[in-house]
């Protein structure tokens, strides 16, 4: 018979075992879960040193980087951090890697394993779209990674770093409705053998996927809205006729359109990975919609999209991991003038714009929740720069009171300082929309308080105002009430499994290193 006390250890030891379940249940479900990361281009004029740069991830929380390159100076900074980094073969190592195994071996152990596992890197990108921008390449391509996946076999390496290649778009033809998608047929012969690598290695398929483009060539067909991931009602979502399937956006759609491509060459098991996407905020006269808005709304819904797990439409249990095109604006790169307007921030670490993400959790610090300042930029044309400054304290009505003689931003009397006073009272007027820190591209935004001494600057009265705000707020008993009520709600359960962890801990220490 089974006395009251054996009952009692057998009930809190099945608790334990469900505790410690549910725990590496959590911790397996966070290694899996989507990410968005950045990619890192070098047409930067002035890119920041490799240990800035890591200390500038590490503040923004942007735990997944991609470089065009292996990088040993920012490879040896991001050792000891938490940041997953994915390094690539460029298309002119593709000839000596695709070709000589020694070489491929050499490869790895120089930028793979010298420096696991204190840098974080998990994937190997080799070439960029070589099937369809280097196809005279393409015969090396699926050698090259046959040779770096056995390197890293020999290395001891594979179960911890993936190979493959990223693609372009356009090797999928028919795209929509994306269950008449399939491969480019002249390409097939190579893209079927590097699918069956890519599964026998549980590799992703990695596309760089641009709804821009695909918007900029199909104006006629394709709604704004839709390539932007705006809500749409029902009637305006696009529908494919064979499937029933609703689009909501179509990024969707062209991550559908490479399931579709693959199931129609039998290939069920790989999961997709967008290497790149993204929108440009300023483009040339033959570019009107590579604007500050577009980019703010589609990078902004982008990672809600993603870090809300929403999946597709076809795979609704599967949500790929984006790396946005880029982190910094290139502006060393070539016309037009788009390409040199793709970054979330510009090379100094300043951020482009905001992105609209609160509530999606700590990733980029550069988020409207934190507080930004709009200032003249360095290096700018001076009559330009007083033009706007004019039009900021006449037109643009900004509060210039501050910096008129004897007041206290009155000095250093120059162009510069008064510019930057006058911009940062317009664009705190504007509530930091979109666009309203441009001044003809003479004004840039940044999150260090250009305050100095008495000379404080309209953003910090306005953060100044908005925590006395708060404070009145939490004083409300009502307010105090809600907020005790929803912190008492959200810890309640994680409380109760604290203590039982706690004391089964003290109580059974032979059965919990039996668990574990």
């Amino acid at each position: 018979m089974i006395n009251s006390t054996d009952h009692l250890i057998f009930s809190f030891s099945l608790l334990l075992i469900l505790a410690f379940t549910q725990h590496h249940a959590a911790i397996s479900d966070q290694a899996n879960a989507p990410f968005v990361g950045v990619n890192i281009g070098t047409d930067v004029s002035n890119l920041l040193p490799a240990p800035d740069l890591v200390n500038f991830l590490k503040h923004q929380k942007i735990t997944h980087i991609r470089l065009y390159d292996a990088n040993p100076d920012i490879l040896r900074a991001l050792s000891g951090t938490d940041i997953h980094v994915t390094i690539s073969v460029p298309n002119n190592q593709l000839l000596a890697i695709g070709s000589s195994n020694a070489t491929a071996s050499s490869w790895i152990r120089k930028n793979v394993a010298a420096f696991r596992p204190a840098t974080r890197i998990s994937a190997v990108s080799v070439g960029d779209e070589v099937l369809t921008t280097l196809p005279s390449a393409a015969p090396l391509l699926l050698p090259a990674l046959l040779s770096l996946h056995a390197a890293l076999v020999e290395s001891n390496l594979h179960k911890d770093v993936v190979v493959s290649t990223p693609h372009s778009a356009s090797i999928i033809l028919n795209p929509f409705p994306p269950s008449q998608a399939f491969f480019n047929q002249t390409l097939e012969s190579f893209v079927l053998p590097l699918l069956h690598f890519l599964s026998q290695t549980n590799s992703p398929l990695m596309l760089n996927l641009y709804p821009y483009y695909v918007f900029m060539q199909n104006k006629n067909l394709v709604p704004l809205d839709n390539t932007l991931f705006k809500t749409l009602p029902a009637s305006k979502q696009m529908v494919d006729p064979n499937t029933l399937l609703h689009y909501t956006n179509l990024l969707d759609a062209m991550i559908d359109a490479a399931y579709f491509s693959m199931k129609n060459l039998n290939v069920s098991d790989i999961v997709v990975l967008v290497t790149e996407t993204g929108w440009p905020s300023k483009g040339d006269s033959k570019e009107p919609y590579a604007t500050l808005s577009n980019a703010v709304t589609f990078n902004s819904n982008l990672i809600k999209h993603v870090l809300d797990r929403s999946g597709t439409p076809l795979h609704p249990e599967i949500t790929s991991s984006v790396y946005i095109y880029e982190l910094f604006n290139e502006d060393l790169r070539s016309p037009p003038l788009s390409e040199a307007y793709w970054g979330l921030f510009y090379g100094n670490a300043t951020p482009a714009y905001l992105l609209r993400v609160s509530g999606v959790g700590a990733f980029l610090a550069s988020d409207n929740a934190n507080q930004t300042y709009c200032v003249a930029g360095d290096g700018v044309d001076l009559k330009v720069l007083q033009a706007a400054l004019d039009w900021a304290c006449g037109p643009g009505r900004a509060n210039c009171s501050e910096i008129q003689p004897g007041e206290s931003c009155f000095q250093p009397n120059n162009v510069k300082n008064h510019a930057s006073y006058a911009f940062d009272s317009y664009y705190q007027s504007q509530g930091k929309s979109p666009g309203s820190c441009d001044f003809k591209g003479v004004a840039m935004i940044t999150t260090t308080d250009p305050s100095r001494g008495s000379c404080i600057f309209p953003g910090s009265r306005s953060l100044s105002n908005r925590t006395k705000q708060v404070v009145n707020i939490t004083h409300s008993s009502n307010a105090g009430d809600n907020l005790r009520l929803r912190a008492f709600r959200s810890i309640e359960i994680s409380a109760i499994y604290n203590i039982l962890h706690n004391y089964l801990v003290a109580v059974f220490p032979l059965l919990l290193l039996f668990v574990l």
